[in-house]
């Protein structure tokens, strides 16, 4: 009669090797970049500053309207307390909540803004100066120094 005898190093092996890779697949994901910049996200190239100044002024206009529509509401809960019972309670400090967190939102993308248009400025004055110093390298124009230059 055979006995069958069971290697438990086997199976123990692809267990560890499987472990260790889904670890390895579990740092990976946790180290990864969550957050891609606002230029990969909505398409506008990195260097083009003047519609990042208009993106973010965009959102600024757009948490602005979210904030006074917020800020009604606050006022109503503060107005009229009595109206809302407990609920009025939890509902009052989400909208200071989201008064807060949109006053935030507008600082920062003003911020943002103000230096992206700082950006496109510089940008400007570099692009200004590089043309005049590709027109000061102009060598198809007529130089006048030198009157045995053929091109005159």
């Amino acid at each position: 009669m055979t006995t069958f005898i069971y290697d438990w190093r086997v199976p123990v092996n692809k267990v560890l090797k499987l472990s260790s890779l889904l670890l390895a697949l579990t740092v990976l994901t946790a180290c990864a970049q969550m957050n891609p910049s606002v230029a990969k996200s909505t398409g506008i190239s990195s260097n083009n500053h003047d519609a990042l100044v208009k993106y973010y002024e965009g959102i600024a206009k757009d948490a602005q309207i979210k904030l006074q529509a917020n800020k009604k509401v606050l006022q109503e809960y503060e107005a009229r307390p009595y109206y809302f019972g407990r609920q009025g309670l939890d509902a009052q400090s989400h909208a200071t909540a989201n008064v807060q967190a949109y006053e935030k939102v507008i600082q920062e993308s003003l911020a943002s803004a103000d230096l992206h248009r700082k950006m496109a400025m510089e940008q400007n004055n570099h692009q200004t100066k590089m043309v005049k110093l590709n027109r000061d390298r102009d060598f198809t124009s007529k130089i006048l120094e030198y009157p045995e230059y053929p091109g005159n």
